[in-house]
This record gives structure tokens, sequence and C-alpha cells, in this order.
């Protein structure tokens, strides 16, 4: 818990800074893993694509979390912010 808040921390201290909006989604902390930088695009925040899915297997089948995160969460655009998932290799 203190390693996400600390991360949640460097976001917000980021966001302050810069002046950018940065988008979270909620309970998927856990699955953070930084902030992404893209030329000519505002910063996203980058989660963990597995880790996002095994928080998601915690209340649904396995099936049911992949069918709802593509269509809920990685499906849904909220602007140049939105956040990226990364598959860890």
């Amino acid at each position: 818990l203190q390693q996400v808040m600390s991360k949640l921390d460097d976001i917000n201290e980021y966001a302050d800074g810069s002046g950018e909006e940065i988008i979270l989604y909620n309970g998927y902390e856990e699955a953070i893993i930084g902030l992404a930088h893209r030329f000519g695009m505002e910063t996203s925040v980058a989660y963990d694509y597995d880790k996002v899915l095994e928080i998601l297997s915690q209340d649904m089948s396995y099936e049911d979390a992949v069918e709802y995160f593509d269509f809920n969460v990685i499906g849904g655009w909220v602007g140049e912010t939105t956040p990226l998932f990364i598959k860890v290799l």
C-alpha cells in the first residue's frame, strides 16, 4: 500500500508541476508502472496489462475479465491522456 501511495503522490506531483491533466482509473492503482511520454501528446499513466487482468479476475472469471477489460477499459477512449496498458515482457 505504501508503494502504491508513493506512486500516486509522484503522479500528482508531476501533474501539479507540469500543469497536465493525468487520468487515473480507479481500482487499478496496484497496476501502475509509471508515466508514458509520447511525442506531441500529453503524458499518460501506464498500467501493467496483466496486473489489471489479475485485479479484475478477483471478482470474475479470467475470461470475463478479459472481455470486460477489452470492451470497457482498454476500449474506452477518454482523450489524449487516456491511460496506456503495457504488456510487460
